[in-house]
């Protein structure tokens, strides 16, 4: 007997979820069996999920085969309906270790197929803390699940539910532990970070987690907050930025576009001008901070001048590194009713944010050179600084310490020390 083959697909925080997983799966003594954990972000993700289930059955024949995750919980029938599938379980579900332990002995017995309630009634998120997912020098923790928004694009929201948060209790005492481990940075991570509290008693906003662990948890050398959304950024998450070394001087930002036409159709919460004001505030409090972004390119009714505004951002709000999404669309979304753009158009969109992207990233490597930055090391040769960028060296140094060096040159997307 051998232990379950778990494969994902999609985001961090799948690939977070994947190890409490596999948590609940030995703990249940469930063997040989494959979990494919699916994204859902986009029709293409959807696809590649269909087309590694099939790869997998045919690599692993006589295995029961798992299906979970944004896909599962969305579009439960379809899996349902592969022959290769033996399983379906919602994002509820996999969370659940009874779930696990209702598989053994007998995978299928007298269990149906599907196991996929309604994500919407879900009113919480703890219990699944798994302590020192990521790299030995990185952990990462989720204090978040779910969305409130309904952007006309994303079909997560029906994938994760609505926005829950972790307790700030909770959280402090798992980073706690995690650095009585030994790690010497923590990553926020969630579906919609900057909505963290709304629903919880009095309110508190991502802020005040961020103000509240780095005061409780004095001995955390670094701290980082993954995806946000800047129009939702309070005070306290500022004044952060502004005053605390131990806040990591990155941010990747939620932007999705850079018109105003556009980001009103996407129904998203702010304008381009939000943008821009939010990155010059952040760069006047930090002046060492960098900012990565999601742009979209070709949503629907996207003109050329409407895509130039977008292009004109990265430039704009300073941004270095891009995540670039060519616009296919979402079955089941508003956006997949709106008069489509050309799919050559959107191809050729994507790649011009692309490269606009590249050149920002030669010009922040570039101003590295002869800098001295504290490197946080992943393995004995490539650590990451402050900002998140790679840094390559040619003799080992100790693995999951923060290392001081000087930047002597730049090779391919890495500084060189």
């Amino acid at each position: 007997m051998s232990a379950p083959k778990f494969t994902t697909l999609g985001c961090r925080l799948n690939a977070y979820e994947t190890e409490a997983m596999k948590d609940f799966a030995a703990q249940a003594g469930l063997s040989d069996a494959v979990v494919v954990n699916t994204c859902a972000v986009t029709a293409e993700a959807v696809r590649k999920a269909k087309q590694e289930i099939r790869k997998l059955r045919r690599e692993n024949p006589d295995a029961p085969l798992i299906v979970t995750g944004c896909a599962a919980q969305v579009e439960p029938e379809t899996f349902a309906a592969m022959p290769e599938v033996t399983r379906v379980i919602g994002n509820t579900e996999k969370m659940q270790p009874e779930t696990w332990a209702g598989m053994v002995p007998n995978l299928i017995g007298e269990t149906e197929k599907v196991a996929v309630d309604d994500i919407m009634s879900v009113t919480e998120t703890a219990g699944h803390l798994i302590d020192g997912f990521g790299t030995r020098s990185r952990a990462y923790v989720q204090v978040q699940n779910g969305c409130d928004h309904r952007c006309t694009f994303c079909i997560i929201p029906y994938g994760r539910g609505n926005s829950r948060s972790v307790p700030a209790g909770v959280v402090v005492d798992q980073i706690k532990r995690l650095v009585d481990r030994g790690y010497n940075e923590v990553v926020l991570t969630g579906v919609d970070l900057t909505s963290w509290g709304a629903d919880l008693p009095a309110q508190p906003k991502l802020g005040d987690l961020v103000m509240r662990i780095l005061k409780l948890v004095p001995d955390l050398p670094r701290l980082r907050i993954s995806s946000i959304d800047s129009i939702e950024v309070d005070e306290n998450l500022m004044q952060a930025i502004a005053t605390e070394p131990r806040l990591m001087p990155h941010l990747h930002l939620s932007l999705q576009a850079g018109d105003d036409m556009i980001l009103k159709r996407m129904k998203r919460r702010h304008l381009r001008d939000d943008a821009i004001r939010f990155c010059a505030e952040a760069k006047v409090l930090r002046p060492d901070m960098t900012f990565g972004a999601d742009i979209i390119a070709g949503f629907p009714t996207e003109t050329e001048a409407m895509f130039e505004n977008s292009l004109r951002l990265v430039e704009e709000c300073d941004l270095t590194w891009l995540h670039v999404f060519p616009y296919s669309a979402r079955p089941g979304t508003p956006a997949a009713r709106m008069p489509q753009v050309n799919g050559r158009a959107i191809k050729d969109r994507a790649a011009r944010l692309r490269a606009a992207g590249d050149s920002r990233v030669v010009a922040h490597l570039a101003a590295q050179l002869g800098k001295t930055h504290r490197i946080l090391m992943e393995n004995p040769r490539m650590g990451r600084t402050e900002q998140f960028t790679e840094v390559t060296f040619a003799s080992d140094q100790p693995e999951s310490q923060i290392v001081t060096a000087r930047i002597t040159g730049v090779a391919g997307q890495q500084l060189v020390a």
